[in-house]
């Protein structure tokens, strides 16, 4: 799944690059450039706490995406256009303080009359917020482990004290990073970021992903009252652990099973109907 992620650029380090800068920037030019003719600066790409979108990178998502990155360009807004193409990273590192992690990265971009100006807003702090484009593989839930799509935990929702958020695991590409105007997250300024021609398709799949989910919350509910009808025997919470990891086509296949034992164990039959007796024309079957 393709994601975007904002936040905001330390402006550490900024200006030229050093002799170490140089040998790392050197293998993304066609010539060696020489220094005074290269700016560089430190941004924070993303980080490992929950975002406003109620979502986290794991820190070993952070250290799987940071070689990813390297040699990757820098633009504006996620244009996708080639013109827009002005700075390129060259070097990044996973930073770690305790239980906090952000994966962090230099930048370089030539020093000539068509960047003066991005140059000057950088140094002065306008230029600012960044956002990341990648994929990663999972989406999980924080509370359940499953996938997002699979469980019925909401996002923001608390449950046994403990809030519910998407956790983004294994990354398969890293696409671009880009200037943008406004960050989420308070203190990395993390944030998913749709772009507008798949903001429409996003939502519909939002809304068809909610009927999915109280769909199988239905179900499963009728799953475990058939279970009861046809193994009473059996714990209600055993029966919960057994079939809640099914696909849903299993778990209707389950409850379509545990119905019809259901049935055939308590058939539907008039209290005072005796089918054997109930077509001689005596009466029989009918008597108490």
């Amino acid at each position: 799944m393709d994601i975007l992620k904002s936040g905001k650029h330390a402006t550490q380090a900024t200006g030229t690059p050093s002799a170490e800068d140089l040998a790392l920037i050197h293998k993304h030019t066609r010539k060696n450039l020489p220094a005074e003719e290269l700016y560089v600066f430190n941004v924070t790409l993303c980080d490992n706490r929950v975002d406003r979108d109620g979502e986290r990178f794991t820190t070993q998502c952070l250290h799987a995406l940071a070689p990813m990155f390297v040699g990757k360009t820098g633009m504006f807004d996620h244009s996708g256009k080639s013109g827009d193409q002005t700075m390129r990273i060259y070097h990044t590192q996973v930073e770690e303080h305790g239980e906090y992690a952000c994966l962090c990265a230099k930048v370089y971009l030539p020093r000539n009359a068509g960047n003066a100006t991005l140059i000057a807003d950088i140094d002065a702090g306008i230029k600012k917020e960044v956002s990341v484009a990648c994929a990663v593989k999972n989406i999980t839930c924080s509370v359940c482990g499953k996938g997002m799509h699979q469980c019925t935990h909401k996002r923001g929702q608390s449950y046994g004290g403990a809030v519910c958020h998407a956790v983004l695991e294994e990354p398969t590409d890293a696409y671009e990073f880009s200037f943008v105007a406004v960050p989420a997250q308070p203190a990395a300024g993390v944030r998913k970021k749709a772009a507008k021609r798949e903001a429409a398709y996003i939502a519909e799949l939002e809304r068809l992903a909610e009927d999915g989910r109280a769909y199988r919350a239905q179900l499963l509910e009728k799953t475990l009252q058939a279970g009861a009808a046809a193994m009473p025997e059996m714990d209600r919470a055993l029966l919960a652990a057994m079939v809640q990891p099914l696909p849903t086509q299993q778990l209707k296949l389950a409850c379509d099973t545990l119905r019809a034992k259901a049935k055939a164990a308590l058939p539907l039959c008039g209290q005072l109907v005796n089918r054997e007796r109930a077509d001689t024309g005596d009466n029989e079957g009918f008597r108490v």
